[in-house]
């Protein structure tokens, strides 16, 4: 797959209505976009391996055992203790060949895993640390794909909840804490994780590229073409941080006010 090309399946994708989002498709589309030398054949190797060995685990474990199982101890994913702020943690291809990345990076392959074989999983937007929310007969639980895709229990999650800023009468709502988030909004968070890192490096060229993936992915939104254009004017291309912003105005009525007063200021760097 060439740079265009991922562009393209990203660009397919976020045409896709929810219920048919290519999510490794996509998420392998965005790390050969990031570095067209990478070969996402590795990643779909391992969610292969993954689909064929899950579905004979869930004929004799729970759902939630048989997952954790598959993903953590027959192909080795976990959580990267040690290098945590290696850019490959944030990259699917990256991930299937190290086995270890961050929780988004890891959720990816225990969704598409687990959706391949029937489960009801999907990710959770928690602030702070990405888990996954896995329906059983007992009700939904709470898995972290960081930490081999163990069990968290409630108490856990309002502890986190708390740490994480959260005020009490909102860590206490397991309904909000453990609310699904769509397969899209998973990858868009992907793509957040990246750009944040990039931009706090200043590392522009990639932010750009990170902020140009999430635009991609979903159209409608305003929000990356103002990180596009933070990034062009990191990098200096003030011509093109002024048609990012264009973008977003064009977008989103109530982004135009900022957006304006944004074009502007880089405007008069211009002149």
């Amino acid at each position: 797959m060439t740079q265009t090309e991922a562009e393209k399946v990203l660009r397919e994708a976020g045409q896709a209505g929810d219920s048919a989002f290519p999510l490794l498709e996509a998420a392998i589309a965005c790390a050969v976009h990031e570095d067209p030398t990478r070969d996402g054949q590795a990643a779909w190797e391992l969610a292969s391996a993954g689909v064929e060995r899950l579905s004979e685990r869930l004929a004799k474990e729970s759902p939630e055992e048989a997952l954790a199982e598959t993903l953590a101890g027959d192909l080795g994913l976990t959580g990267d203790l040690f290098t945590y702020e290696h850019p490959d943690n944030a990259c699917v291809v990256a991930v299937a060949q190290r086995r270890r990345g961050l929780p988004v990076a890891l959720g990816v392959f225990y969704l598409h895993v687990a959706q391949r074989c029937g489960l009801t999983v999907q990710g959770v937007d928690f602030p702070g640390h990405f888990l996954l929310r896995i329906e059983t007969r007992e009700g939904p639980l709470a898995l972290d794909p960081f930490s081999e895709g163990r069990v968290v229990l409630p108490s856990e999650l309002t502890r986190r909840a708390l740490h994480a800023g959260l005020t009490p009468n909102v860590a206490d709502r397991l309904d909000q804490l453990m609310a699904p988030a769509t397969d899209r909004a998973v990858l868009i968070r992907l793509q957040n994780n990246v750009f944040a890192r990039a931009a706090a490096a200043k590392d522009y060229g990639r932010a750009e590229r990170a902020a140009l993936r999430r635009a991609l992915l979903d159209p409608l939104d305003h929000r990356p073409w103002l990180d596009v254009a933070a990034a062009r004017e990191g990098q200096g291309a003030l011509a093109g941080a002024l048609e990012a912003l264009a973008k977003a105005t064009t977008l989103d009525g109530g982004a135009a006010l900022a957006a304006r007063a944004q074009r502007e200021r880089v405007r008069l760097r211009l002149n």
